[in-house]
Parts: structure tokens; C-alpha cells; sequence
């Protein structure tokens, strides 16, 4: 088990784990998730959710984690808005690997080396259950999208880039 998993357990949280066989020259994870959860799960893009590590203004010692659809865009403006900083960045990936104890692709807002301080994209709340990484590639945690930000003391807001 990953410490994610051990964490949902540990907390008597109601979960359920989905594996699939993950590509290892696969690198758009989130796609992959997609394309090879069970088919009979009539899960879309919406409903799976990619964590991203950023920094605040220009510090790789001050990190926040954002958690948001697959299919949408980080809006970094709106995320720095949230956390009333000047300025938002991507985290490089070692760092996020380093902060966090999981490879990228494979990153899961839980059970995380060092609790950092998160946003969950509000559409969360249009589905029953969301799904996360469980901390490794090929799986995937669904729970439900309260339980999520409960666990985290996460805020949920608007983080995504908006298409017109």
C-alpha cells in the first residue's frame, strides 16, 4: 500500500481503489487514467484529478499543492489570487518528488512527506466521487470530493483556466 491509501484507511474514510496497467513510456498521466480505468466506471476527464506542486513568489521553500481536472489548465493568476501572493510558479519536478515522496505522475494530494496547504478545483462538487492518484502510477483512489478537502482542510475554489 502507498501512505495515501494507508492514511484512508487509517482514518476509517470510505474509498475505493481502481488499478490499471500503467505505460511506463506513457507521459500524460492523467490521459492514461482516462483511457484505462474500467470502462464500466463511466468515468470522464472531469472527474479525474492531476495534483500539481507550485511555489509561492518565487520560493522553493514555500509550496502549496493544487488539485484539478485532468483536462483543464492551472490558472496560475487565480491560484496566486486564492493564496494572496504575488506571483505563482510550477514546482520543478524534483522538487514536487522531493516535498511529496511520490514519483510525478504518481503524485497524490495525500499522504504527502510534508502537509502543504491545498486548493481543490470547486468542480469537484459537480460529481459524487472524484478521483486522485493513490500514489503511484496505474492507481487511482475515488472518494468523495468533501471527505477529500475534509482529510486535507483543503479550500475548494475555482483554480482552472476558463474556456469560452
Amino acid at each position: 500500500m502507498t501512505p495515501a491509501i494507508n492514511l484512508l484507511k487509517k482514518l476509517k474514510t470510505q474509498f475505493n481503489i481502481h488499478q490499471y496497467q500503467h505505460d511506463p513510456k506513457q507521459t500524460h498521466y492523467g490521459q492514461e487514467a482516462v483511457d484505462k480505468l474500467d470502462p464500466s466506471l463511466n468515468v470522464t476527464a472531469s472527474q479525474i484529478f492531476k495534483t500539481l506542486i507550485v511555489n509561492l513568489n518565487g520560493n522553493n521553500k514555500t509550496l502549496a499543492v493544487c488539485v484539478l481536472p485532468v483536462n483543464e489548465h492551472l490558472d496560475l493568476k487565480k491560484v496566486a489570487q486564492r493564496l494572496n501572493c504575488k506571483k505563482i510558479d510550477l514546482a520543478d519536478a524534483n522538487l514536487a518528488q522531493k516535498v511529496t515522496g511520490y514519483l510525478v505522475g504518481g503524485i497524490s494530494p495525500l499522504g504527502q512527506k510534508q502537509q502543504l496547504f491545498t486548493l481543490i478545483d470547486s468542480s469537484a462538487n459537480q460529481h459524487k466521487t472524484m478521483f486522485i492518484s493513490g500514489g503511484r502510477r496505474g492507481l487511482e483512489i475515488e472518494i468523495a470530493p468533501q471527505d477529500l478537502a475534509d482529510i486535507l482542510q483543503a479550500q475548494l475554489t475555482d483554480i482552472t483556466i476558463k474556456h469560452d
